[in-house]
């Protein structure tokens, strides 16, 4: 018993340190190439993901699943580098190709009803 309980532990560990390793930026990864990491999780699992954790890891690694926006506490709508039209007749452009793009949809939805009822 105790000997699969260090099994699934060690399993655990082994594909959480994966995932991070495939996560994690790589500009962020330190003292190896990210590959290179990853190789080393991957072929030697239990002293591999240790040390990944102690070597490999960025420091204070806190970061969210749902990107780097997220991690750095902006909200959508406030994230630096999120593009803002800065003519309106951009938006107006943007505006139109949707409403063209949607009636184009419907117009394609409704012939293929058309054909699947005949």
């Amino acid at each position: 018993m105790p000997y699969a309980v260090f099994a699934l532990l060690t399993l655990v560990l082994w594909i959480y340190c994966l995932v991070d390793v495939i996560t994690c930026p790589e500009s962020e990864v330190r003292n190896l190439p990210k590959i290179m990491w990853l190789l080393i999780v991957l072929f030697v699992p239990t002293i591999g993901s240790i040390i990944w954790l102690v070597a490999g890891r960025p420091e204070g690694a806190r970061r969210a699943f749902s990107g780097p926006a997220a991690a750095a506490g902006y909200t959508e709508y406030d994230r630096p580098g999120r593009h803002i039209a800065q003519r309106p007749e951009d938006d107006e452009e943007f505006l139109r190709r949707c409403r063209e793009r949607a009636e184009q949809q419907r117009r394609e939805a409704k012939r293929q009803r058309e054909a699947d009822e005949s």
